[in-house]
């Protein structure tokens, strides 16, 4: 028998950045050409968006209407709400990160974002708040990298509440307008905090009701089942753009007189009902995948149907498609975007209106970058910490 040589060769070897080019970028000359071309294109790409960006892009329209593309339409008196609920968010995001993610280099640097978006054009006020929601965000830190055991049920207990603080501080209470907390009307929100709204609300709704269809297209009802797989494929065979018009102009007709629906409520339930059909096939993928050995073993264990489903079979499940479900949530936030279709202010309903305005006209290209940035920072905001909870469960390790 050979002996197999297991001895690596030097440190200075393995990370001379000359040998690492050697072999994957010039190992062979078809590699050295397609190396060649794609440096020429990436230069030839970033020179030109580099140049315009720096001495032809006239980037006031950005300052001059980024609290509009932030907001929309929002009393300046009221956004002291807004930045309160956002530090409530930014606290327990870095309790989170103390607590669950203890061992990452990056997700730290998360929570420094804020002043990162104070050099921004912001005026003197919101500078001041991005400051304090950096140093709330790192107490939260703090306090969850020292007591994590003692705050893992309030911070879990926090994040449930999180969205009806986020509804109720956004709306507000009273109908006087000298009132406390009076209610800002729908109608004025826009801008990233509309989209916001829409994105956060259709996830966390559609996700149980995508469970509840993926467990009923399995149930052995004839009912359910019929009943599951209708609504699934409905949905499924009708673009979103013809769900959100029917919310907004063919529900108020099945509503007896007298009564209405907010507009962006509306609009959520036009999500909520079209991301969970997708969400369904995508759990019922995960359903599929869990082999008929880990329903015997349960019931031999004594554990009834319903035991079974949610303390063995789902959480194996959703581990699974962990990837899958991310992707599905990243395409309702970008899917956000079309109700300005259907008159709402989101953030490309606020660049139309911000292109509207006669002193910015042609100004195109400068307005939907910026709204480009943003959709593509959150994204990938979205798709790291995906990668990072996929890294924890150890998803597509043995």
């Amino acid at each position: 028998m050979t002996e197999v040589n297991t001895v690596l060769p030097p440190l200075s070897e393995r990370s001379n950045i000359l040998r690492w080019m050697r072999r994957n970028l010039f190992g062979s000359w078809s590699d050295s050409i397609l190396t060649i071309l794609g440096i020429l294109i990436v230069y030839w790409v970033l020179k030109g968006f580099l140049t315009w960006a720096f001495t032809i892009a006239e980037w006031q329209v950005i300052s001059i209407n980024l609290r509009l593309i932030m907001v929309g339409q929002y009393p300046v008196e009221h956004t002291n709400r807004l930045w309160l609920w956002l530090g409530f968010l930014v606290f327990l995001s870095g309790n989170s990160i103390g607590i669950w993610a203890r061992q990452s280099k990056y997700a730290v640097g998360l929570l420094i974002i804020p002043v990162l978006l104070a050099l921004l054009p912001f005026g003197p006020e919101p500078r001041k708040w991005l400051i304090a929601l950096t140093v709330t965000g790192l107490i939260g830190w703090g306090l969850g990298r020292s007591q994590p055991e003692a705050l893992k049920r309030s911070v879990i207990v926090g994040w449930v509440i999180l969205l009806p603080i986020i509804v109720l501080l956004t709306n507000g209470l009273s109908e006087s307008e000298t009132g406390f907390m009076s209610i800002v009307k729908t109608n004025l929100w826009g801008g990233l905090l509309l989209t916001f709204l829409l994105t956060v609300v259709a996830i966390l709704f559609s996700f149980p009701i995508g469970v509840l269809l993926a467990l009923g297209r399995r149930s052995e009802l004839p009912i359910i089942r019929w009943a599951s797989v209708a609504y699934i494929e409905l949905v499924r065979g009708v673009p979103l753009i013809t769900i959100l018009f029917m919310a907004q102009l063919m529900l108020p007709l099945f509503l007896p007189a007298g009564w209405t629906v907010d507009r962006v409520v509306r609009a959520m339930i036009a999500m909520i009902l079209f991301s969970a059909a997708y969400l369904a096939e995508n759990v019922r993928g995960g359903l599929q995948a869990i082999s008929r050995g880990q329903f015997e073993a349960a019931h031999a264990l004594g554990l009834s149907g319903f035991q079974t489903m949610i303390f063995v079979i789902l959480p194996q499940a959703l581990r699974l498609v962990i990837p899958i479900l991310v992707g599905q949530f990243i395409a309702v936030f970008k899917d956000t975007a079309l109700v300005a279709i259907v008159g709402l202010f989101d953030l490309v309903g606020i660049a139309k209106t911000v292109l509207a305005q006669p002193a910015f006209l042609g100004l195109q290209r400068e307005v939907y970058v910026f709204i480009s940035l943003i959709y593509w920072v959150l994204s990938y905001g979205m798709s790291y910490l995906s990668r990072q909870l996929e890294e924890r469960l150890g998803v597509g390790k043995r």
